[in-house]
């Protein structure tokens, strides 16, 4: 019997039961739909937790402060344990590029009857090095704002848009805890960095902070590396253990009294966390498919043992058993392949809808497709059709024409 006539005949049997056939493939569309969904998701948040890290620049590090504890559980620094003698030292080491310390102002930002709840902070003109942050309107601060002590303020993007709308903000005055600064700038966006709005801060210069809050601490300082970020890193710490008197010869975190990140570190922490996320979920998402092989096995022995007569007359007339067994393997196949590729459109279609949602609350989420998912779910599903339809397509053509025609 020619291919062509086997696949007709498997066809015409999909179709002669079209709502158990929909059934069958349920099972199908479920798993696929769900590998490929779980499998863009993942790719999604992927990109959106590395987008966190990769503004930064290969080569930036931060300090913070951390509290550690001393004898008895009594806490001996806390965290205005790192202070600007901190940054003068680390800005000789051969190993640092540019450092800057950086002073938070708390209060809310106030233009006219507008108002905005940015993160103003008081930074060197290194920081705009060490963050990559560029100006989009105006100039950003310098370091002669910085020895002058003057009250300027570069606004984030997003602050601009709070306080002045579509307005030109540079040239006007706002106030921030009952200071005045002019603004001289607006910066381009940053988006989002370890999940906080970069572009919702006010810049002003260092030593107008440290004037308004009276803080003799940095609240963190950002550093770029002049060699490799590894070989910083390591000389940073052996550093501040020095300066700071902390004896740790077994190199335990819990106890220094500072923390130190590379966007490198981060980086490779975050992906390797999201790509775990990524396949436990895919994994959990590829059960429905294993569930969706037995639902197809179970359906093709039912129809065998329906079919049982026409099998029967088949084999009366000539047809081998490799064109029964290839009759219900091109079913089962079928049934599978077809189910695939709806299962893909829908995975797709949700994973797009979730994306255009997402967008609304987390600008920087961007719909992701795996290419290499989906080949594998079409895949899968191909060779789930062909393994739990062996069995029945076996049992099917080894059954002897005279009892299959006698079976009733």
């Amino acid at each position: 019997m020619k291919s062509a006539d086997t696949f007709r005949i498997a066809l015409r049997g999909i179709l002669s039961n079209k709502t158990r056939s929909f059934l069958t493939m349920l099972g199908i569309v479920i798993g696929v739909g769900s590998v490929v969904l779980m499998t863009s998701l993942g790719a999604s948040v992927r990109g959106l937790i590395l987008g966190q890290v990769s503004s930064l620049g290969a080569d930036t590090m931060v300090i913070f402060p951390s509290t550690v504890e001393g004898g008895g559980g009594v806490p001996r620094v806390g965290f205005d344990s790192l202070t600007f003698d901190d940054v003068t030292a680390i800005s000789q080491l051969s190993t640092v590029r540019t450092v800057s310390p950086v002073v938070f102002i708390p209060g809310d930002a106030t233009y006219g009857s507008q108002k905005s709840q940015p993160q103003v902070i008081g930074t060197t003109e290194n920081f705009f090095i060490n963050q990559s942050v560029t100006a989009k309107v105006g100039r950003l601060i310098d370091a002669q704002d910085d020895q002058g002590a003057r009250a300027v303020a570069l606004l984030g993007p997003d602050t601009a848009k709070d306080l002045f709308g579509d307005g030109n903000p540079v040239g006007q005055r706002i106030k921030v805890k009952n200071s005045s600064f002019l603004v001289v700038g607006v910066a381009n966006p940053l988006g989002a960095q370890f999940f906080q709005n970069a572009d919702q801060r006010i810049y002003v210069p260092l030593s107008v902070a440290k004037e308004i809050t009276g803080q003799k601490y940095v609240n963190y300082m950002t550093l770029s590396a002049a060699t490799d970020s590894d070989l910083a890193l390591a000389d940073l710490t052996a550093f501040l253990r020095q300066r700071h008197k902390i004896d740790n010869p077994g190199n335990d975190p819990k106890k220094d009294d500072f923390v130190v990140h590379t966007s490198k570190q981060a980086e490779d922490i975050l992906g390797s966390v999201s790509l775990s996320l990524t396949l436990f979920l895919s994994l959990i998402a590829a059960i429905s498919l294993v569930v969706g092989g037995i639902g197809i096995m179970n359906i093709m022995l039912v129809a065998v043992t329906e079919r049982t007569r026409e099998i029967g007359l088949r084999k009366a007339v000539g047809a081998r058993g490799k064109d029964i067994l290839q009759q219900f393997l091109i079913e089962s196949t079928l049934l599978t392949l077809i189910g695939g590729f709806v299962g893909i459109a829908s995975g797709v279609s949700f994973a797009l809808i979730i994306a255009l949602i997402a967008k609304k609350f987390l600008a920087t989420y961007v719909f992701a497709v795996s290419f290499g998912a989906i080949a594998l779910a079409i895949g899968v599903a191909a060779s789930v059709g062909l393994i739990f339809g062996i069995y029945p397509a076996r049992r099917a053509a080894r059954l002897r024409p005279i009892e299959a025609l006698r079976f009733e």
